[in-house]
């Protein structure tokens, strides 16, 4: 299998999701649009993912190769491939699929508890307000044929999937100790008191709860991997 991944800043790459690629033997290869790096054929890949950044998917005066990704991701929907997007990711595929970004009442950053857990994400997800890392200031509106997998007390739509295939997270499940370390010296801005920002210094002093969600992750990819290998 391979797996394609669309970085968007130096700082926030794939968390615990490349250490799942190398156990399973998977191929991965990365285009950091930051860098200008090319965008892949679609031949060239089984997957696509999408991962997090600290712009704004309306931001293309500002990042011209925003257009170009959109474009990527929609092509990769349009040929029936596994697309996974995180945060940013998860936006640019609601995009893609034509729902609206538009700005969050409050920037939710921190550990906060999922609620209303989809059916799909049994097995996955635990249905019982899991807590999970956000750091976001954006939401997307559900994709037409899209369904919601979870909710958040700051954010209504913080997933969605779309034919089996297609889902976006708007938290984070591939964070680590050191992705949130990354996150936090370069985000110091986001960093402002509001009812759903944590305090660095909290954000990290539990590190069985980065354990808790990467294990999540490694779940999900598995059940995706699980599906392509469904006659």
């Amino acid at each position: 299998m391979r797996i394609h991944y669309l970085q968007h800043v130096a700082f926030e790459g794939l968390g615990s999701i490349e250490a799942w690629a190398r156990n399973h033997g998977v191929a991965l290869s990365c285009s950091r649009l930051f860098a200008n790096e090319a965008l892949p054929p679609l031949a060239d890949f089984d997957w696509l993912l999408v991962m997090g950044g600290p712009m704004n998917i309306y931001q293309e005066e500002l990042y011209p190769w925003l257009r170009q990704e959109k474009a990527c991701i929609k092509e990769a929907i349009a040929a029936g491939k596994t697309v996974l997007g995180v945060c940013l990711g998860a936006q640019l595929i609601a995009d893609a699929l034509g729902a609206t970004i538009s700005r969050n009442p409050h920037r939710e950053i921190g550990w906060f508890p999922l609620t209303a857990i989809h059916p799909a994400m049994s097995g996955i997800i635990p249905a019982q307000a899991p807590l999970v890392m956000h750091w976001h200031g954006d939401t997307f509106a559900l994709p037409v044929g899209a369904e919601r997998l979870a909710s958040s007390e700051a954010c209504l739509n913080q997933g969605f999937i779309y034919r089996q295939r297609v889902i976006g997270l708007q938290f984070h499940l591939e964070t680590t100790p050191e992705s949130l370390a990354a996150l936090i010296a370069h985000g110091q801005d986001d960093l402002t008191p509001g009812p759903f920002t944590q305090d660095p210094t909290e954000m990290l002093a539990q590190p069985d709860r980065f354990t808790t969600i990467n294990q999540m992750m490694a779940a999900l990819l598995d059940s995706l991997q699980a599906l392509d290998q469904t006659p």
